[in-house]
């Protein structure tokens, strides 16, 4: 793992020299160890593909950073999503650690669950104890999948937080509501490698 995040670290240049790298984690709770999560940003899937094509022919980012990292990689997942309209991409105010929440909803897509699911997410924003990073929705992986990436000093201010939610009544009220549409959810807690933009 400690050589995989050395030579990203190094060479992720090369990467961001074609692509926005939003944010890079390792798992710490609540998922497999030793594990890397990274967001892309891409403005449309043409310049998805553009950049794709960009780096095949980059033989710098290959020998250099692909064929490297690829004998230390056990599996790799991918899935394309979009920011919800109504949450705009936040940076958090200082160093501290993410929580990200993936909720799998059931069928029907946010016509069905959307309105409901936006106001369980505001009335844990409201409460002030964690900043929303970002709500993404899949287009491409496991449908009506909802990732939610939450910044927080530190994971005892996170339980913290978390308790005194489900104490007050309206962040209560919210969730019963939107459970109604809920299939399962898991969450992680994320460290920040040492090349996060989000920092």
């Amino acid at each position: 793992m400690n050589e995989f995040l050395e030579n990203i670290k190094k060479n992720i240049h090369l990467q961001t020299a074609h692509s926005e790298l939003v944010g890079s984690w390792s798992i710490e709770f609540g998922g497999r160890i030793d594990k890397v999560f990274h967001i892309w940003k891409y403005d449309n899937f043409a310049q998805q593909t553009e950049v794709r094509k960009a780096l095949a022919n980059d033989k710098e980012w290959r020998e250099q950073l692909l064929i490297p990292i690829l004998g230390l990689t056990d599996k790799q997942e991918s899935e394309i999503t979009y920011l919800v309209p109504w949450c705009k991409l936040e940076k958090p105010p200082k160093d501290g650690v993410y929580e990200l929440v993936t909720f799998q909803m059931k069928p029907g897509g946010p016509a069905l669950w959307g309105d409901a699911f936006r106001r369980a997410i505001n009335a844990h924003v409201d409460l002030g104890y964690s900043k929303l990073v970002g709500v993404f929705h899949t287009e491409y992986g496991a449908l009506n999948r909802v990732h939610v990436l939450w910044w927080n000093a530190n994971a005892d201010s996170r339980a913290a937080g978390r308790h005194q939610s489900h104490e007050d009544p309206r962040v209560v009220a919210a969730v019963r509501e939107s459970v109604n549409y809920l299939v399962s959810q898991q969450n992680m807690l994320l460290i920040p490698t040492s090349y996060p933009p989000l920092e």
